[in-house]
């Protein structure tokens, strides 16, 4: 794309589309009263979407028709044979409105395009004056996505983030063409998700006395309970919700590690042996938890008896399984995880804990799912189907897909937005490393060492958003934005290597796209820093001074 956005409403769009033809002469269409829907078979998702959505923002009914002012919505096998099925064709001229997708999620992505190019306003709930006019310009839009996984993680165990909250979060998700949500459900803090036949993981595990303020080191402490959790019936209209906006819920159940909220609920889940599990409580501060899960048959009952539930209510390709961060003092000290060891002829706790996963990973693939983890699982042999997200750099994720294994990239030095977006005092509860607008839009998710067929295994990028010190709904919207908006880019876009990608014209898109989210009512980070209101002064952070290592 070689307009900006101050040239025309074309030179606004983002992420940024493969190609725009702008038409030669100019000129535009206008959205009224009698402009009609005509949706095809597979159509009818995002026609329900632009009436609902676009309806609400301009006053227009959208209502059924084939003639005269015809805004038309295809699934067309013409644009599935050249762009996939999440790519789309937009055109617009004198003769009407067009949106031809590969299938009904690149229909929905052409929607969206739809909505950016009718200006800033079209994001409201509400219009603002019935006599506006909504104008598209003539031209046309042809786009696919680079990567088939564009996620964004959201840890709702740390501070929990009530339903409506989610779904406004898969809104945003889908205004950016992200496709999967991964839904962080569990940790030591807390216990997220219904599961009728354990019900203390909500009545206790889902609820903590009081709560850390700023970071683990910090002397000041929230005495107010903190929990919640969500019903399977929530959980149903947050994958109805996101199924509609095509994207996919993986939902995320933390095992070995990160388990004390579910131990405070059913001490026989700990190593009794070795610590007394029956004085544990929902974790209330933050950092790596010595307590994690004893390597039994009834643990592993338990948690198939878990997912056994939530596997009806999330029907995702991908489960995703945790690993990551779990401490071996207690297999070592329990001589129930030594006997276990023994019996199993392994090597030492790490090829314990990769017997556990692997448990897993053959329970999913039974049941005709795939077993995701973090890149802990690679400790001690990773589990033959497993998929891994790659999150302490880029080296778990090299290994993996050298090995053969499907790789998500998420490494924190890049793509963890609940680091810090600027090195100055006022950033709140200042955390990791300083990754600025600019550094995530040069984020590679593909590490050059990958050969094109090792290349092949990665399966796309997730941005990540723990939320230790993130306790409002507005302080997850500041980290989240505008640097979702780069990543977002970054995962959708054909993008030139990152010392070649042209952040300046990405900045003056972002003019148009932070009215956007004005309009959307997203507390995101100004240009110019933090507001007053955002800042959390006396709050200490973790910062980590210097540029991020390259791992």
């Amino acid at each position: 794309m070689t307009t900006s956005a101050s040239d025309d409403p074309f030179g606004a769009l983002l992420p940024a589309p493969s190609r725009v033809t702008p038409a030669p002469a100019g000129g535009t269409r206008t959205l009224g009263a009698r402009t009609v829907l005509d949706a095809g078979e597979g159509a009818e998702a995002t026609a329900r979407w632009l009436r609902d959505t676009l309806g609400a923002a301009t006053g227009l009914p959208f209502a059924p028709g084939t003639e005269g002012d015809v805004l038309r919505l295809r699934v067309d096998p013409e644009t599935t044979a050249r762009l996939g099925a999440e790519g789309y064709v937009l055109t617009v001229g004198a003769e009407g409105v067009s949106v031809s997708g590969g299938g009904p999620a690149g229909l929905f992505w052409g929607a969206q395009t739809l909505r950016q190019l009718l200006g800033p306003d079209a994001f409201r709930g509400a219009p603002l004056d019935d006599s506006r006019r909504w104008e598209l310009p003539y031209g046309e839009v042809e786009d696919a996505p680079r990567f088939g996984w564009r996620g964004m993680m959201l840890d709702v165990a740390r501070h929990f983030t009530p339903k409506d909250g989610v779904l406004r979060v898969l809104d945003l998700l889908a205004a950016h063409k992200l496709n999967v949500f991964h839904f962080h459900l569990s940790d030591d803090q807390g216990w997220r998700v219904e599961i009728k036949r354990h019900p203390k993981l909500t009545e206790t595990a889902s609820w903590r006395s009081r709560t850390k303020r700023g970071q683990r080191g910090s002397p000041l402490w929230d005495e107010t309970p903190h929990g919640g959790h969500y019903t399977q019936d929530d959980i149903r209209e947050i994958v109805a919700h996101a199924k509609r906006r095509n994207i996919t819920v993986v939902p995320e159940i933390d095992i070995p590690g990160h388990s004390q909220a579910a131990i405070a609920a059913y001490p026989e889940l700990g190593n009794a042996d070795a610590v007394d599990t029956a004085a544990l409580d929902v974790w209330d501060t933050w950092g790596v938890n010595p307590n994690i899960l004893a390597p039994t048959d009834h643990v592993l009952r338990f948690y198939e008896g878990v997912w056994e539930e939530l596997l009806g209510l999330f029907p995702s390709e991908f489960v995703h399984i945790g690993g990551d961060e779990a401490p071996k003092d207690q297999w070592k000290a329990s001589a129930t995880a030594q006997a276990r060891i023994a019996e199993l002829g392994l090597r030492d706790e790490d090829e314990l804990q990769s017997w556990f996963i692997g448990h897993f990973d053959t329970w999913f693939a039974a049941r005709g799912r795939r077993l995701i983890g973090w890149d802990e699982i690679l400790e001690g042999g990773l589990a033959p189907g497993a998929a891994v997200s790659s999150w302490r750099g880029y080296e778990g994720g090299v290994t993996a897909a050298k090995a053969g294994h499907d790789v998500v990239m998420c490494p924190e030095q890049q793509v963890y937005l609940n680091f810090r977006e600027d090195g100055g005092p006022d950033e709140p509860v200042p955390t990791g490393y300083v990754r600025t607008l600019e550094d995530v839009y040069r984020f590679e998710p593909v590490p050059p060492q990958l050969t094109p067929e090792e290349a092949a295994h990665v399966l796309g990028t997730q941005a990540n958003v723990w939320t230790e010190v993130l306790e409002t709904r507005d302080r997850v919207d500041y980290q989240m934005f505008p640097r979702l908006a780069a990543f977002a880019e970054v995962a959708w876009s054909a993008l030139p290597a990152p010392a070649e990608r042209d952040f300046d014209a990405f900045n003056d898109r972002m003019t148009t796209h932070y009215a956007r989210l004005d309009a959307l009512g997203v507390a995101y980070r100004p240009a110019s820093g933090p507001l007053p209101w955002q800042r959390r002064p006396g709050v200490p952070g973790r910062p980590i001074e210097g540029a991020p290592p390259n791992v």
